[in-house]
């Protein structure tokens, strides 16, 4: 998938589900239930050899039809192998040169993970399409929202500690979509999975309907 389409996708998207630590046996079912509940980007950490497999047998079964991205991306070899299996953006927590110039050359949509103004704009600077506001609980709705007055220009998806209270706050804050973990995936049955992601699915739809709404 070209890399613009990616970027499109994504924010089409709005909720990019941050999946850890999945098995090659189990990942299709979780993901399909994510699938069904309006899921449309996952992303798959890599953290351990069975997330490029992951990977790989997502991008089997769903194609075009699911963003497949991989994550916890920390070296640009990681990276390599990541796009490799098929993954169609790439994530790392931190700024990392070398993970976003091995994303830029294969023309892969990355997302740099970043705290600070400066290392908000360092990471857009070095070629991040998306720049990963992590933790973001930790800095919360109104950071957001004064980050953007002076870098207004650049894409921010606030990760960790979104949740369905506070998904409303980021987006009026400036974010153009939000990377969601253990709220999605903490559940024991992908019946559970499925039922608490399509409440996020359908509390975005709302967001989105508002937003448009307060825009005319």
């Amino acid at each position: 998938m070209k890399r613009v389409e990616t970027l499109q996708g994504l924010q089409r998207a709005g909720i990019v589900a941050v999946m850890r630590k999945m098995k090659p046996d189990t990942v299709s079912q979780i993901v399909t239930a994510l699938h069904q509940a309006g899921i449309e980007a996952v992303e798959i950490t890599v953290e351990q050899a069975d997330g490029f497999a992951c990977i790989q047998r997502l991008k089997e079964q769903f194609d075009r039809s699911l963003l497949i991205g991989a994550g916890t991306v920390l070296d640009a070899p990681t990276a390599k192998r990541a796009i490799e299996a098929g993954a169609d953006f790439i994530v790392t927590p931190v700024v990392k040169e070398d993970v976003v110039k091995m994303a830029n050359r294969y023309g892969v949509a990355v997302a740099a993970g970043a705290m600070t103004p400066t290392e908000i704009l360092a990471a857009y600077e070095l070629g991040a399409d998306v720049v990963k506001v992590f933790p973001a609980a930790t800095l919360g709705p109104d950071y957001f929202k004064h980050v953007k007055g002076p870098l207004g220009h650049i894409p921010l998806m606030p990760t960790g500690g979104v949740d369905l209270h506070n998904m409303e706050d980021y987006f009026r804050s400036g974010a153009v979509s939000v990377g969601i973990g253990s709220a999605l995936y903490n559940y024991q049955t992908p019946q559970e999975i499925e039922q608490a992601a399509r409440q996020f699915v359908e509390r975005y739809r709302q967001i989105c309907a508002e937003q448009n709404r307060n825009s005319k």
